[in-house]
């Protein structure tokens, strides 16, 4: 259902996103899909499914899922407000704000800095090797600052800080962490008073209340039965951030500079730097990826909790921007990709 359609996209357009979605669920590749494109003009949400397999009830823009690892941009974004704060420097090293007992790897007299964190080349691995949890259905939940430490004293780089890209949850969670940790708050104090009540993102948080919890869409695995929502611990900076559709249209506005907040500055700092990540058409900035193709820049991240897929991204030429949540283990970067340029190729399902 479209809430507004004051926007660039033809009705044409709106019909083909409409079907596509359309075609995911009644293919069985999803649960539920809902999907939100703003401009300048205004902003439109479609939707299709169920909130739950077995339910009546519908998905709309309120509805709330897990955006998984869209919440790293969230921690990025943090940085950059505390670098534009001067509370923190990007080249800071991580161990300045770590406990003095955690040994933090360093190689070639190169220390992992903030920065490393942030853009992916820090060297560290994509999960901790003491990542063992007690319940396979909600892996991080009880993973805690001591076994972080242990992992990090313990831990050999195997190449230098900034040398090189690899994408690492236990990175930008560690990320998340020595922020707080400087803020002197929780992660999710720090992100709900820096990010989240500037911005009016009222459905977004970790911890749901009862309000949001009644319209949290219930996860599905890739046979589509229900899965335990995860919890993140101390790594909660990597993808412990549930939301909406309405909720992540504001964040996307907000880094379009299409609405006056006071993070313009930090959302620009984070787009302003550019490196390589070693694929074809790809740079990260800071946190956000950014496609280069079609005579088109669109940055852009996307999440995946067992239960959950998202994207978000947008064009900054344009002034568009695109936001998909999903209740199923189905990628839908395509979709958001094809939402933004029609000459990204998008997939049909089948029965």
């Amino acid at each position: 259902m479209a809430l507004a359609a004051v926007v660039s996209l033809r009705a044409a357009d709106l019909a083909e996103i409409r079907a596509i979605i359309g075609n995911r669920v009644e293919s069985g590749k999803a649960v539920g899909i809902v999907a939100g494109f703003l401009d300048e003009k205004g902003s439109v949400v479609i939707a299709g499914g169920k909130m739950s397999r077995h339910g009546a009830q519908t998905p709309d823009g309120d509805t709330v899922f897990e955006i998984g690892s869209i919440t790293k941009v969230f921690t990025s974004l943090l940085l950059a407000d505390m670098i534009e704060r001067g509370e923190v420097k990007p080249n800071d090293p991580v161990a300045k704000y770590l406990p003095a007992t955690v040994k933090m790897p360093s190689r070639n007299g190169r220390e992992i800095t903030l920065l490393d964190l942030s853009t992916q080349s820090s060297g560290l691995p994509r999960l901790p090797d003491n990542l063992k949890p007690a319940d396979g259905a909600n892996p991080y939940v009880d993973y805690d600052a001591p076994k972080l430490y242990d992992f990090l004293s313990r831990y050999t780089l195997t190449r230098d800080p900034g040398e090189k890209y690899e994408y690492s949850n236990l990175a930008v969670g560690l990320l998340g962490h020595v922020l707080a940790l400087k803020a002197g708050m929780s992660y999710e104090d720090l992100l709900r008073r820096r990010i989240l009540e500037p911005l009016g993102m009222e459905s977004t948080s970790i911890t749901l209340t009862d309000g949001q919890r009644k319209r949290l869409a219930p996860g599905h695995g890739p046979s589509l039965n229900p899965v335990k929502n995860w919890d993140f611990g101390v790594l909660a900076g990597c993808g412990a951030i549930r939301s909406t559709v309405n909720d992540m249209l504001k964040f996307v506005a907000a880094n379009l500079e299409l609405t006056d907040t006071p993070l313009s500055a930090a959302m620009r700092r984070m787009r302003s730097l550019h490196k390589s990540t070693g694929m074809p058409d790809v740079e990260i900035a800071m946190a956000w990826h950014i496609f280069t193709k079609f005579d088109q820049q669109i940055y852009w991240h996307n999440g995946g909790t067992f239960g959950y897929r998202s994207f978000a991204g947008f064009n900054p030429a344009k002034k568009e921007g695109v936001v998909v949540l999903c209740n199923s283990f189905t990628d839908n970067d395509d979709l958001g990709r094809h939402i933004l340029e029609s000459r990204y190729p998008v997939a049909t399902s089948h029965p």
